[in-house]
């Protein structure tokens, strides 16, 4: 079965959606799919040889295609690409992930037209949210393409029926409930995996605390200042405060740091090579992920750490709040309540015992759910269903 992916960014780019992307089109290959990325070509150009992964080389051997489109028009991570609707003529299965503002009429207009041999699957990862000129463009796109998107679609993935519930498709939703499927992200469990926990919190005189993500505009939803907060808010002496990520908003974090008078307690590793992610999460105690709304949908650095065996804090967010379970692999903090989100990793922090089985419960809720394994399961059953509608 040849399928089509459609995504707005894809790696090298660092970002959730380019990242899942490339684990799905990974995993669908090994379960013998034939699969073609499309996505907009970077800019600047690229380097004339690019490493061997970002053309879909892994282990010597290439598992997928990746089409990097010339843009016409591009704002961001948006961009109009009219080539692509002849480009997938060839293919069993578009699966467009959304949201990819300018590609989306390119796709719709392929489903009109090809009605019945055009088998489409939207993957809903989130509601974006700004303000200004790019929130007009967001509430116009979910006025006029959305609906029409949706309503053409097959089947709508998402990585929570939940999120989706609570989004711009609530309504569809309601009425629609049988179109839809959980697709959940996954982690390499052998490359995320378990230290000794006890030598670990004997060997060092403080406790440390991690968070994960972009520091750039696009990301501003992830809450960093919120967490800088309230960690200068904590009562004992002995935490630090890595942020492992980079964007045109570090600056201000650290400055912000400097004012609070914590500069000296918090790091900025900076971008990280994925070959030395994992080290980050075996040498923190805790992992916050303090979002303040809907512009986050899910949370992949939350399975990393639990796959680390770490325990977790996040925002009490729909689609976020359900990828554990309070209280038994981490905490819920409420959205923009930063003495809540102090007071809980303060509670997490103070109380060994509780965080060890914590990181334990994380460890053992991603080897039963979240595998990219179980992914490829899920996503092979999802494409048989498409294709016999």
């Amino acid at each position: 079965m040849k399928i089509a992916h459609i995504v707005s960014t894809f790696p090298p780019y660092k970002g959730g959606m380019g990242n899942s992307v490339f684990n799905f089109v990974e995993v669908l290959s090994d379960n013998g799919y034939d699969v073609t990325v499309f996505t907009p070509a970077p800019t600047p150009s690229p380097s004339p040889t690019p490493s061997s992964w970002e053309r879909g080389v892994i282990d010597g051997k290439i598992k997928f295609k990746i089409i990097r489109l010339k843009s016409i028009i591009k704002f961001g991570n948006a961009a109009f690409l009219p080539q692509l609707f002849w480009k997938l003529k060839s293919f069993d299965v578009i699966h467009l992930h959304y949201p990819f503002y300018g590609i989306g009429c390119i796709v719709l207009l392929r489903k009109i037209f090809f009605w019945k041999k055009t088998k489409l699957i939207i993957h809903y990862h989130m509601e974006p949210t700004a303000k200004g000129l790019k929130g007009l463009l967001f509430k116009l796109n979910r006025l006029l393409i959305e609906p029409l998107l949706i309503r053409a679609a097959n089947i709508i993935t998402c990585a929570s029926l939940d999120y989706v519930a609570h989004s711009s498709l609530e309504n569809y939703y309601k009425k629609n409930k049988g179109k839809f499927r959980e697709t959940f992200f996954g982690v390499d469990v052998s490359e995320f995996r378990i230290t000794n926990y006890e030598l670990r919190i004997t060997n060092k005189d403080y406790k440390n605390i991690l968070f994960v993500g972009g520091l750039d505009k696009a990301h501003y939803f992830k809450g960093v200042s919120n967490l800088l907060k309230a960690v200068s808010k904590l009562k004992f002496e002995n935490w630090r405060l890595e942020i492992v990520g980079d964007g045109d908003m570090r600056p201000k974090y650290e400055k912000m740091a400097c004012e609070m008078e914590i500069a000296d307690r918090v790091n900025f590793a900076g971008r990280v090579s994925d070959k030395k992610l994992p080290g980050y999460y075996q040498n923190c105690d805790v992992l916050v992920l303090p979002s303040i709304n809907s512009g986050e949908a899910f949370g992949m650095v939350l399975l990393e750490a639990m796959a680390s065996s770490k325990p977790i804090i996040a925002s009490n967010l729909p689609g976020v709040r359900n990828v554990f379970e309070n209280g038994k692999q981490g905490l819920l903090s409420e959205p923009g309540d930063i003495d809540d989100l102090s007071k809980k990793i303060s509670i997490i922090l103070k109380d060994d015992e509780m965080a060890e089985r914590m990181g334990i419960g994380g460890r053992r809720l991603v080897k039963n759910k979240y595998t990219w394994e179980k992914v490829g399961e899920r996503l092979d059953g999802i494409y048989r269903e498409v294709k016999s509608l």
